[in-house]
């Protein structure tokens, strides 16, 4: 049994302002190119299909022209909701759907019944666990004591009866103990969403979304695919992929990855504004990247970003490191405050702030504009 494990979409996500749907369009064909390619039985979306749980018109549209190409295909797929979703919306018209194997998880009500899919080695059961909170899981089982996310999921899992003599797929969105998170991800403070990896024991493979770093958890069955795109210049050294599962008797299963090459990448660059402007540095760029830029002059660059994007058109974000960013002092008030001019808490609170004091021109500035204020004259 070969299947596909994707996730994290993030359909109709916006980083820094910049629409991503035309990347997304992009890196989908790529992905349906790696589908031909390798011919799976089944292909899995383990959330986040969409970035927001109630979409733009044109992530939708990408989504539905997404669904027709893998129903043109005719490859058993399996698409549960993440916490950026709307269960109910997914879900939508879910039944029609089935008929063309096409399966989207409902809205969590405990009852989580497998999917059955054949080969040589005999059944493989697909259970499909959209993201629940304790709240949702509590409200199907009122009985259970659920205190926390490990709690709910573990009852989840327990209500689903699994068949341990049987091959046993679980598709499921949560954030695992040990994972490995950047700033893309929504992860509750003190990690009170974390889930044990234990409670997975009894599947053969666990298809997990959330966590858009690829990687495994304890055992590489225990599997994130991570998210086709990066979402964050917190992914900027991320290398992202599609999972390939090949499952063969029970126990045993390869798992490889496929490369994705997006479009346009997210580089990371640093150096003084005039370094970052000549020619020698920037030809052997792809200018056309998404671009995080740090420049190191002592002195603020007026209009920076707009004078940047002459060259780097896509500049999402723009930062300094210098004296003054690396100086993290923090100014006390004391009891000879009173006794200090406007000029002279003004001229401290610069020099603290930047390193140096004012200069004349800044001195002779603030004078002025000081003597507006109180109306007489240092």
């Amino acid at each position: 049994m070969k299947f596909v494990h994707l996730a994290d979409l993030h359909l109709g996500k916006r980083v820094n302002e910049f629409s991503m749907i035309e990347d997304q369009k992009f890196i989908l064909l790529k992905i349906l190119n790696i589908i031909d390619e390798e011919k799976p039985d089944a292909i899995i979306i383990a959330g986040d299909v969409y970035d927001k749980s109630n979409p733009s018109i044109e992530a939708v549209e990408l989504f539905g022209k997404l669904l027709s190409d893998i129903a043109s295909r005719k490859i058993e797929t399996f698409i549960i909701s993440g916490n950026h979703d709307s269960a109910e919306r997914l879900s939508f018209a879910s039944d029609i759907i089935d008929n063309v194997g096409i399966h989207i998880s409902r809205a969590y009500n405990g009852e989580v019944k497998p999917f059955e899919l054949k080969d040589k080695f005999g059944s493989v059961n697909v259970y499909m666990l959209p993201f629940v909170k304790p709240a949702h899981v509590r409200a199907a089982f009122p009985d259970e004591e659920i205190t926390s996310y490990n709690d709910a999921v573990s009852v989840a899992v327990k209500n689903m009866n699994i068949s341990a003599d049987k091959r046993n797929i679980l598709v499921t969105h949560q954030f695992v103990t040990g994972a490995k998170t950047c700033d893309s991800e929504e992860i509750s403070v003190g990690g009170s969403d974390n889930i044990d990896a234990a409670v997975f024991d009894c599947f053969d493979y666990v298809a997990l979304g959330h966590i858009h770093s690829p990687q495994h958890i304890t055992k590489q069955t225990v599997r994130y695919a991570g998210s086709p795109l990066k979402y964050s210049f917190s992914e900027a050294n991320h290398k992202k992929s599609v999972t390939i599962v090949e499952m063969e008797e029970k126990g045993k299963a390869e798992i490889r990855t496929v490369p994705l090459i997006p479009k346009y990448d997210m580089i990371e660059i640093k150096g003084s504004y005039e370094t970052l402007m000549s020619k020698a540095f920037y030809e052997s760029l792809n200018l056309e990247d998404y671009y995080h830029i740090t420049l190191t002059d002592e002195e603020d660059i007026l209009d920076a970003i707009s004078r940047l994007r002459t060259v780097y058109h896509k500049i999402m974000k723009l930062d300094y490191d210098n004296v003054r960013t690396r100086t993290n002092s923090v100014i006390d008030a004391d009891k000879s405050i009173e006794e200090l001019l406007p000029i002279d808490l003004v001229n401290e609170l610069y020099e603290k702030q930047n390193g140096k004091p004012l200069d004349e021109n800044q001195l002779s500035y603030v004078n002025e504009q000081i003597e507006k204020v109180w109306g007489c004259e240092e």
